[in-house]
């Protein structure tokens, strides 16, 4: 795990790769090492043999079951480290038994490679890692002495093993270091796409929900505002299907509602069905949308319930908030009551309408009733994040007969504006008189937001191309370090000092610099961050397989593999770095025409013992097989892993992109409708329930000022230079088209305004020339300072400055903007002003 930091996607697969491929390389050769190990061993020494490479193997094994299955916390490092340690020191006492020059040679090549692989296995814990190397270190020295009759130390073994730990480990790093910028850059790019993707889904969203809104609550409440229809009988069908669109829309649960002016709105039905409601209400209930309306549908229904079933025309409505910021409601009837246990499951007016309503938005509620005794419904909800509102727990409501409006309430009112959070519910509201039918997700649960646009093939393409591209230049590199070491360390040190055994000696000497032109011309390109090019890989390519010759026929055949062969080792290192971008099938053949050339060079001066086979088997296993298994790695890391990184990178943003959308449409939505459901749900739920008739001059004034918020909120999303004039221009436009003659003017130099901040400037101009009937005057003033926005209504109906209360919270998260209205006669004068933050001053040199 990366500390300090996130592990990246590139980064976690990388590890997740070196760590199998290191298990199973080891695996492979402690069990091919060991078959051979028993098949050399004399046959009185295969029982100690056994018991000792048996559970080395065993424990190889565990370790490779346990990368399908890990062991449970916290065994699994403990365990899987001591069942390593446990391999190379049983390999170690192994040397003894097996004994001879093909013992020694196996036991160092199963160690060696051993502790190569723990840097891979153990790659996220380099301690762990450096442990199993010093114990794999430790078995060497142990095998060496045990199995010497001198008892004396071989140091060459060790000083090479040291270094290919070293090398291991470096090669690592240099990797992950590659696959960590591959996930930076990543980032970088992510982050952008994502943004873009974001504001996309912004601007699309607004769009659909704002054009939503235009041709729903919008349009009635304009048409009744103009009052111009005589017949109102599509009115209620119609304000019901748009406070269904308006809920719907994301960021609706987060507005607010005054739950004691939409009981008000509670229909009591007509004629002989009619049921008189007494309301005892103590008020305002300001609470999120969601539950207000689930506790009114609920109510409704129940009164519905009263008229059908109670036998009695009369009920008692009561309504008030509780300790904790808990709002109860309570309606009662002395009819015939019921069992609620009788009542059958096929039946949903209860278990629907009333239960499953407050079951859905978190609420709750209760039915009691028996037979004779009347029913009393009550509903409660508790507001588990939101602020408690003031209010007075010794107050008693008084009785009073409903006409309609609780006590403390006029209809007229404007409620004020909560900051509740309830859930998203969708409202289908039938006709009246019959169960409401709430469809909506689980309390708690996100809304469905757009996702963002699928990533296209292209661009996955080349997010692959790149982490590939960063992983190959980090395996280039890495093969390049194992070169430039090892040829300059072991390969130097045996040229220099068996320069008797090479006939002759120079041309060993010339190959070896040709080696070293080779890695300079690859290097050359890859260190400025390049390809090969083929003709200069092409050239090194034949190098080195000339290298390979010249070593080979210029060596004794029993010297073959042995230490005066400086050259075996090191040439498939050389042409792994220039092979690394190429299939496997290629490196393969490379190391197979030069082992072909070696094996050659020996047979051309006779055919060797089976000892000599043995031997030079096991050193080819040593080191070619070492090579070929990183060139594996290296082909899985760029043919396999680089894919995988980019698509898990590719849904690892897309998750990141949906939240980020998901966060930010929630923002826009809260902050939108928040005081909008506030003032428009009570208009829509009156006129859905026929409470408010649009005959009502009172009705069509507040459904004009509504109109004229609106028409201001589809206007912020336009590409003005002036927003702040081009939202007044759209709440004079609807006032002009109430009949109402405006003049317009503007002073100063417009500056730049925050939405928030233009949302309340222009609440009060909106509110005044909702109810103004006859000429009104709207004047922007701009000064350094400041911006003031005001507006003088002529023949202003009454309750204006109520009509023009903006929400407190909103208010109090801007102290700067301050709102005054002053009442002549019937003139109407209100002005809203903002003081702009002083720029930093520039300090002067």
């Amino acid at each position: 795990m990366r500390r300090g930091g996130h592990e990246g996607t590139s980064e976690r697969l990388v590890n997740r790769t070196v760590e199998r491929y290191g298990v199973w390389l080891r695996s492979t050769v402690v069990l091919l090492c060991g078959a051979l190990g028993l098949v050399w061993a004399d046959a009185a020494d295969v029982p100690l043999a056994l018991a000792l490479l048996a559970p080395a193997v065993l424990a190889c094994g565990v370790r490779l079951w346990a990368l399908r299955r890990p062991l449970p916390l916290p065994i699994p490092l403990a365990l899987l480290w001591t069942l390593d340690a446990a391999v190379v020191l049983l390999m170690g006492l192994s040397q003894p038994v097996l004994d001879g020059e093909g013992g020694n040679a196996m036991v160092e090549v199963a160690v060696g490679i051993s502790v190569i692989a723990f840097q891979f296995e153990w790659a996220t814990r380099p301690m762990a890692g450096a442990a199993l190397a010093g114990a794999g270190v430790g078995a060497c020295v142990l095998g060496d002495v045990l199995s010497s009759s001198e008892h004396d130390l071989d140091v060459v073994p060790l000083v090479r093993m040291l270094i290919q730990v070293g090398l291991s480990r470096a090669g690592y790093l240099i990797v992950r270091a590659r696959a960590r910028a591959a996930d930076r850059s990543a980032a970088v790019r992510a982050a952008l796409r994502r943004e873009a993707d974001v504001a996309a889904a912004r601007r699309a969203t607004e769009r659909e929900y704002l054009a939503t809104l235009h041709d729903t609550a919008s349009a009635t409440l304009l048409m009744v505002s103009q009052g111009d229809s005589r017949d109102w009988s599509w009115l209620p069908p119609r304000a019901r299907q748009d406070l269904e669109a308006l809920s719907a829309m994301p960021g609706f649960e987060t507005g607010s509602v005054d739950l004691a002016a939409l009981l008000g709105c509670v229909p009591e039905g007509e004629g002989q069905a009619r049921v008189r409601l007494t309301t005892h209400i103590e008020g305002p209930l300001t609470m999120p949308s969601g539950p207000g309306l689930a506790i009114f549908n609920g109510v409704r229904e129940a009164v519905t319930n009263v008229s059908r079933h109670a036998g009695v025309r009369e009920a008692e409505l009561r309504a008030w908030r509780e300790e904790g910021n808990g709002v109860v409601v309570e309606l009662s009837d002395a009819g015939r009551g019921f069992d609620p246990d009788s009542v059958p499951v096929r039946r949903r007016g209860i278990s629907g309408s009333i239960i499953g309503r407050m079951r859905a938005v978190e609420g709750t509620a209760s039915i009691i009733s028996r037979p004779g005794a009347g029913t009393r419904v009550r509903w409660r909800w508790q507001d588990r994040g939101g602020v408690p509102q003031a209010h007075d727990q010794d107050r008693v409501p008084q009785a009073h007969d409903r006409g309609g409006v609780p006590q403390g309430h006029d209809r007229g009112r404007v409620p004020p504006a909560g900051d509740g959070v309830g859930q998203a519910t969708e409202v289908r509201g039938p006709a009246a008189g019959q169960a409401t039918e709430v469809r909506g997700p689980a309390g708690g649960q996100a809304t469905e937001v757009p996702g963002p646009a699928a990533r296209t093939r292209a661009e996955h393409t080349a997010a692959v191309r790149f982490i590939r591209g960063q992983l190959l230049i980090g395996a280039q590199l890495v093969a390049l370090l194992i070169c430039l070491v090892w040829q300059f360390t072991i390969s130097l040190r045996r040229l220099v000092a068996h320069q008797d055994v090479y006939h002759p000696a120079w041309l060993q000497t010339a190959a070896f610099v040709c080696l070293v032109a080779v890695a300079a011309a690859g290097g050359a390109s890859l260190l400025r961050g390049r390809r090969i090019p083929p003709g200069v890989r092409g050239w090194c390519l034949g190098s080195v397989l000339a290298v390979s010759a010249v070593s080979a026929y210029t060596l004794p055949p029993h010297h073959a593999t042995g230490p005066a062969d400086w050259a075996f080792g090191v040439v498939g290192w050389h042409a792994l770095f220039l092979l690394a971008d190429l299939r496997v099938r290629w490196y393969a053949a490379f190391l197979g025409a030069h082992i072909g050339i070696n094996a050659a060079a020996v047979v051309g001066h006779g055919a060797p013992a089976a000892a000599e086979v043995a031997v030079l088997g096991i050193a080819t296993v040593g080191s070619c097989g070492l090579q070929f298994a990183i060139g594996a790695l290296m082909t899985h890391l760029l043919r396999d892993t680089a894919p995988a990184a980019g698509s898990a990178a590719a849904r690892e943003e897309e998750l990141r992109t949906r939240e980020r959308i998901h966060e930010h449409l929630q923002s826009d939505h809260k902050e939108r409708y928040r005081a909008l459901t506030a003032t428009t749900v009570p208009l829509l739920v009156g006129l859905g329930h026929g409470v408010l008739s649009p005959h009502d001059e009172e009705v069509r004034l507040r459904c004009g000022v509504e109109g004229a918020r609106m028409r201001r909120l589809f206007a912020e999303g336009d590409a003005v230079a002036d927003p702040l004039l081009n939202e007044l221009r759209a709440c004079v436009e609807v006032a002009e088209h109430q009949g109402v003659t405006v003049s317009l003017a503007v002073r100063g130099q417009p500056g730049e305004v925050p939405v928030e901040i233009r949302r309340e400037l222009i609440d009060p101009v909106a509110v005044t020339l909702g109810r103004t009937r006859s000429t009104a005057r709207v004047t922007v003033v701009w000064t350094p300072g400041a911006v003031r926005v005001s507006a003088v209504g002529v023949d202003c109906a009454d309750d204006c400055t109520e009509a023009a209360a903006v929400p407190a919270q909103r208010r109090a998260a801007d102290p700067q903007v301050s709102v005054v209205r002053t009442r002549r006669g019937e003139s109407m004068w209100a002005e809203a002003s903002w003081s702009r933050p002083a720029s930093p001053e520039v300090a002067l040199p």
